[in-house]
């Protein structure tokens, strides 16, 4: 079964100085229908102008993940931990007991383009942890190229719960495939461009859930970059 989540059906907001859109309940937007997917619960797609940011603030048990896909953001947390995320880093916050952070775009001129996932952890309570990894452009042309794991295998980022998280960049006619273990889910989040999932077009911004299918197949039908979350 699949179960499309249009673009255009997301909750959005633009304060200004940031323009998101939520896939699911976040903030201000509630939809009783779209409270996430299985232990997926936040996909936004945020647009920050130049110069602004999320000053400092808390978060406690939750995974939280952050996917650059234009310009560059700087994060400051109370670990210790800083770094400027850019296109191909993929970032990891485990909130656990808790942690306070800051997310600015240093950028004079350009917007900041990322999505900002959050996956509910295994249980609560875990340590606060943070962890970053960059992933050359080769390692994601036409694959998916697992970034983020329960077992940290193939050099992805460790998650404290039973999902993993791939993402591919495919040039259009491009055909890719994930295969699902039984009583496995997915959900697929086409960041930019657009393809073809079991003869449903997706674009930009729209997501799709899977249950009760072996496989994830999918065609480029433009050049895009597609986001797939293998969940319990």
């Amino acid at each position: 079964m699949i179960r499309v989540r249009r673009s255009e059906a997301r909750g959005h907001f633009d304060f200004g100085w940031l323009d998101t859109h939520h896939t699911f309940s976040f903030g201000e937007y509630y939809d009783a229908q779209h409270m996430g997917f299985r232990h997926l619960r936040v996909i936004n797609e945020d647009r920050v102008q130049p110069g602004e940011g999320f000053p400092t603030h808390g978060h406690r048990d939750m995974e939280i993940l952050t996917w650059i896909l234009a310009g560059a953001l700087e994060h400051r947390d109370s670990l210790g931990s800083g770094s400027a995320i850019l296109p191909g880093d993929m970032q990891r916050m485990s909130a656990g007991r808790g942690v306070t952070h800051s997310e600015f775009n240093p950028s004079a001129r350009e917007p900041v383009h990322l999505l900002q996932i959050w996956i509910l952890p295994e249980r609560s309570g875990l340590d606060p942890s943070y962890e970053q990894r960059t992933f050359a452009e080769e390692e994601l042309a036409g694959r998916l190229r697992l970034l983020a794991s329960r077992d940290a295998r193939q050099g992805s980022v460790r998650i404290h719960q039973d999902a993993e998280l791939l993402a591919g960049r495919f040039e259009a006619g491009q055909r890719f495939a994930h295969a699902l273990k039984p009583d496995r889910h997915a959900w697929v989040q086409v960041a930019r461009g657009g393809i073809r999932l079991a003869g449903e077009p997706l674009s930009a911004g729209d997501g799709a859930a899977l249950s009760g299918e072996s496989a994830v197949e999918a065609e480029a039908t433009q050049d895009c970059e597609v986001l797939v979350f293998d969940l319990s």
